[in-house]
């Protein structure tokens, strides 16, 4: 045991020797936790720059331009006559849309001929183009309500009965779960819980690469010739950083006032096993690439486009059938489907089993294929010891 805890010591020598390491274990999860959680600050998207070209220039158009000025979602950035070159403005402006009333559009109302308001979208940034698309058609729609009910109140017609006569039924829309939209509440976990699974692929995949590439495996071997010996030596000083980075990260929760429920036993379950899963993996890549830096790389193709894989932002149910099932086995994405059920569903640990039991199986697999493999080294390397002495 004496033995034992000398070794441990020296592992975190090793760790804190390891300038790179240090910098990708420790400084990755608190820079960008805190730059993503200021990117995302503002919760949603508003003064989208859009541009009215008023061909009628009329007191009804006027309506139309202060209405767009009073929503929080648009801004207008110009008011013109005519078109003038929009195109070889967009890629300075970059306008999120472009709105044009047509010439004689006040008399088309009065006379009841529906006339037509043309919105040319910026799709080039679909979240910009969406955004600005929902905020457009409520000053419109609200526009179009109230300019029917006046023409029929001209008619002579009661107010409310104008009113009545026009709304046919209403509509009420509640959100649920982020009911005020907040992007910070659905980007940023997914982030953070996308940070920790690569750092700690990277930092595991130097544990035992290192130990080849300069030789302190061969000090190791001689203190025992069994595989789960190494992996505990190793996995127990990350065992003991990795809670402390969570708990880092976790902090962002309540830092940038994301009312998310996590601090519970379900999540708890969670990122045990998209750690444990992340640790089997990053060693077994140590193990089977004896090059940090051919291990890393191949562990940056896996961590690479595991956030866009894993269905938190666009539905796995788009995807291929191929790039599904691979999906499905990214520790990542097993996690952010419970970590929704969980923190914004209310979900207990009974509706993230499935998530429970495919981690468990990736833990199962890799671990098995990392004791194995391991196994193999430790026995060659001591049979060359054996014919050296």
């Amino acid at each position: 045991m004496k033995k034992y805890l000398s070794l441990i010591r020296i592992e975190f020598k090793r760790i804190f020797s390891n300038r790179v390491l240090l910098a990708i274990f420790f400084g990755a999860p608190i820079l960008y936790g805190i730059l993503f959680g200021y990117v995302y600050q503002q919760a949603k998207v508003t003064d989208l720059p859009i541009v009215i070209i008023d061909q009628d220039q009329s007191p009804i158009t006027g309506k139309i331009v202060d209405a767009f000025e009073d929503n929080e979602t648009v801004k207008v950035h110009d008011v013109r006559f005519s078109p003038g070159n929009l195109l070889e403005e967009m890629p300075f402006e970059q306008y999120a849309a472009v709105i044009t009333i047509p010439s004689n559009f006040e008399a088309d109302i009065l006379q009841k001929r529906h006339p037509e308001i043309r919105v040319d979208l910026n799709m080039a940034n679909m979240v910009n183009a969406n955004t600005a698309s929902k905020g457009i058609q409520s000053v419109l729609m609200t526009l179009n309500a109230g300019f029917e009910i006046e023409g029929l109140k001209k008619k002579g017609l009661h107010p409310l009965a104008a009113k009545n006569s026009y709304e046919s039924f209403k509509i009420n829309f509640n959100k649920l779960f982020n009911s005020s939209g907040n992007y910070v509440t659905f980007m940023l976990p997914g982030l953070l819980a996308a940070i920790m699974q690569q750092i700690i692929f990277l930092a595991l995949a130097l544990v035992f690469a290192r130990d080849f590439e300069d030789g302190y495996f061969k000090t190791l071997v001689k203190e025992s010739k069994f595989s789960l010996y190494h992996i505990a030596l190793k996995s127990l000083p990350f065992i003991i950083m990795i809670p402390f980075m969570w708990a880092v990260v976790g902090s962002f929760i309540p830092f940038f006032k994301i009312d998310i429920d996590i601090f519970n036993l379900p999540m708890l379950t969670l990122v045990a096993l998209l750690t444990i899963a992340s640790m089997c993996i990053g060693m077994l890549f140590s193990i089977a690439i004896p090059s940090q830096l051919k291990a890393t790389e191949l562990l940056m193709v896996i961590s690479t486009p595991a956030f866009v894989l894993s269905g938190f932002t666009w539905p796995t149910s788009t995807f291929p059938s191929p790039i599904t099932a691979v999906a499905e086995y990214i520790p990542l994405t097993q996690f952010l489907s419970g970590f929704r059920k969980i923190a914004f569903y209310g979900g207990d640990l009974s509706s993230i089993q499935k998530e429970v039991s495919i981690l468990s199986i990736i833990i199962g697999i890799t671990f098995v294929a990392m004791v194995v493999l391991l196994q193999l080294k430790i026995h060659r390397t001591r049979k060359k010891q054996a014919k050296l002495a």
